[in-house]
């Protein structure tokens, strides 16, 4: 696959391995900020201990990453378990997680902005083909304008709160 730090323009891809080489070499280099949506955190991308290592190693060393997670199915999530939703129960200050209004649940597209900058994008959330771009201004504005929109009327579903008795 590709090295997006040495690419120009975008990178097609068709198959999970290769979204989850690029969402870790673009996590890897973030300063500022990660905005995901996506249906229910695919475990292949988002489920395993490298990529929940390299949150938390991210949000300890760089304080100021903000990660912001709509998720638009969230219950099995809470039921089964998950590393992203772990730990977002431990590094509260810097993981938000919200349940997609149900005014969007309709959009059936997944995609990750780095630093409003970098980009994966599936325009069909259930399918792997997509693009990565390691410098799209343009199109992470308007993924994250649109992310913000969906953040603004959506809430934290309840059961993410762990109680500690």
């Amino acid at each position: 696959m590709p090295d997006p730090s040495h690419t120009v323009g975008p990178i097609t891809l068709e198959r999970s391995a290769e979204h989850y080489a690029m969402a870790l070499d673009m996590l890897r280099s973030t300063r500022r900020s990660v905005h995901i949506f996506s249906r229910r955190l695919d475990g292949k991308l988002y489920d395993t201990r490298e990529f929940a290592e390299t949150v938390a190693r991210l949000a300890s060393r760089q304080p100021r990453v903000r990660f912001r997670i709509l998720l638009q199915e969230i219950d099995p999530l809470i039921k089964y378990g998950h590393r992203l939703i772990e730990l977002a129960r431990r590094l509260t200050t810097a993981i938000e997680i919200r349940a997609v209004h149900p005014d969007y649940r309709h959009c059936n597209e997944a995609f990750m902005v780095f630093d409003e900058r970098r980009i994966i994008h599936r325009t069909l959330a259930d399918r792997y083909e997509g693009i990565a771009n390691d410098n799209d201004p343009d199109l992470a504005r308007k993924l994250v304008n649109f992310f913000t929109e969906v953040w603004e009327v959506s809430q934290v579903d309840p059961n993410l709160r762990r109680l500690h008795l």
